[in-house]
């Protein structure tokens, strides 16, 4: 029984001694185990409450753009300012298309390109800033899958390229046509301009294929939609997009400018002398001194032998005084005759001076207007989006969000004023805004012909008050 008792003891003893190994290994796996599953579920937690952070750019630090967060005062004022934005790009636009469609006198040649220039701008306002104006309400996040950021990104390149494409064409296209007067207005026909939008509207779609082929491909991970950041690529786009063109439009400008000031240091309007101030030509054409024959005091029985002769010598001189008086009034009258027709050809290279040089003028404004608006509104984006990769890396953007999306509207708002900036210097235009604005449709290429012949009247009448 001792045996069996002390054996039974010694089980006992041993069983509780395996119970409370096990018992403190688990409390030790469960002190090594703890911290780490705290720190997952940590981790868990913050990515679940904030998906908004980016992902790595690939140096092993995230990004700084956040998907922002905006109350409802600050989205009704933000979808109010980008609703307003849109409806006027698209507005304005459709009255350059309608009114050069619909007004006989505005469609040439040189208009096509301003038509492509609006169709460019309508594209943008119709096909692009929804989907931004989208975005950016709910605070930059991406909804529309990753197929349409593909689309979405190669419609907004291609349009916004061809929109300063255009322009470019059309700061050669004034340049031209203000060096060379003559000689171009004969080849700026409509399958010339044809050609050349159709040359625009194909390099500027060139830009959006490599992204759609694999050479660079966009960058969309769910929560945001962004070009391709690739090194080559991008200095390829914005080269092409941007910095050729306004360097193009910058060297047509200064050429213009260059022109008008030159035709303004030449342009002097001076008096001509009139016919009545050359009194007939008789300055220069004045009359010789009559001959007189004088007597000496010889004896009138000399003078009585030479009778006849002297008649006969006061016959030739009085014939010679009469023609030469005949000849003095046809001269007078042809030298009278040439100085009107100097005078005229005189007015008449004035008023052409006149003409162009208000043409240089006109084209030198309206090119820096357009210039100076398309540099503002794109150059700082582009600068940007040239310096994003080299910066944050190929992965995502570390621009602040808020101000990409500033500086990106501020481009857009260029295809707004584009129509406005033509339309001030041009009449036609404006008369056709202001009855399609009112619904006057009717008479509207009769109005523009009285104006157009109210204004050659008035031009015709300034050489007589000269």
């Amino acid at each position: 029984m001792v045996v069996a008792g002390a054996t039974n003891g010694t089980v006992e003893t041993r069983g509780s001694l395996v119970m409370e190994a096990r018992t403190g290994g688990a409390e030790l796996l469960s002190e090594l185990l703890t911290p780490r599953l705290l720190k997952l579920a940590e981790a868990a937690v913050v990515s679940s409450v904030r998906p908004e952070l980016m992902e790595s750019n690939g140096n092993g630090t995230r990004c700084g753009e956040h998907i922002l967060s905006y109350g409802r005062a600050e989205k009704v004022l933000i979808g109010g300012a980008l609703a307003v934005l849109t409806l006027s790009t698209i507005c304005g636009n459709m009255l350059v298309v309608i009114s050069v469609c619909v007004v006989k006198k505005l469609r040439q040649p040189s208009n096509y390109l301003i038509v492509s220039l609006a169709v460019a701008d309508l594209s943008v306002a119709l096909a692009v800033m929804p989907f931004v104006s989208v975005t950016d309400l709910i605070g930059g996040r991406w909804l529309f899958g990753h197929f349409f950021c593909n689309v979405f990104i190669a419609m907004d390149v291609m349009c916004c390229t061809a929109s300063i494409m255009t322009l470019c064409v059309i700061s050669i296209d004034r340049y031209l046509g203000i060096t060379k007067p003559l000689t171009y207005p004969v080849r700026q026909n409509g399958c010339c301009m044809a050609k050349m939008i159709v040359s625009v509207w194909l390099l500027s779609a060139s830009i959006t294929l490599p992204p759609l082929f694999g050479w660079a491909q966009n960058v969309n991970d769910g929560r945001v939609c962004l070009i391709s950041q690739d090194f080559g690529y991008t200095v390829y786009s914005t080269a092409v997009a941007f910095y050729i063109p306004m360097s193009v439009m910058l060297i047509m400008y200064y050429r213009i400018y260059r022109a008008a000031k030159l035709s303004a240091a030449k342009h002097t309007i001076t008096g001509f002398p009139r016919a009545g101030e050359c009194r007939g030509g008789k300055d220069f054409l004045s009359p010789p001194l009559p001959l007189v024959v004088v007597d000496s005091g010889e004896s009138t029985s000399v003078r009585a032998t030479d009778t006849e002769e002297e008649e006969e010598s006061l016959d030739c001189v009085s014939a010679a005084l009469k023609l030469q008086r005949e000849v003095e009034e046809e001269c007078g009258s042809r030298v009278s005759r040439l100085l009107k027709a100097s005078e005229h050809h005189q007015r008449r290279r004035q008023k052409k001076n006149q003409s162009i040089f208000k043409r240089e003028q006109k084209a030198a404004a309206t090119l820096g207007i357009v210039v100076g608006a398309f540099t503002f509104c794109w150059l700082p984006f582009f600068l940007v989006s040239t310096a994003r990769p080299f910066v944050c890396g190929v992965e995502c953007s570390c621009v602040p969000l808020w101000l990409e999306r500033t500086l990106l509207w501020l481009g857009y708002a260029n295809s707004l004023i584009n129509p406005f900036i033509y339309a001030f210097f041009n009449r036609d235009l404006r008369t056709t805004y202001s009855n399609l604005l009112r619904c006057r449709y009717r008479n509207i290429n009769r109005k523009l012909s009285a104006a157009g012949m109210h204004e050659a009247l008035k031009l015709a009448e300034k050489p007589s008050d000269m």
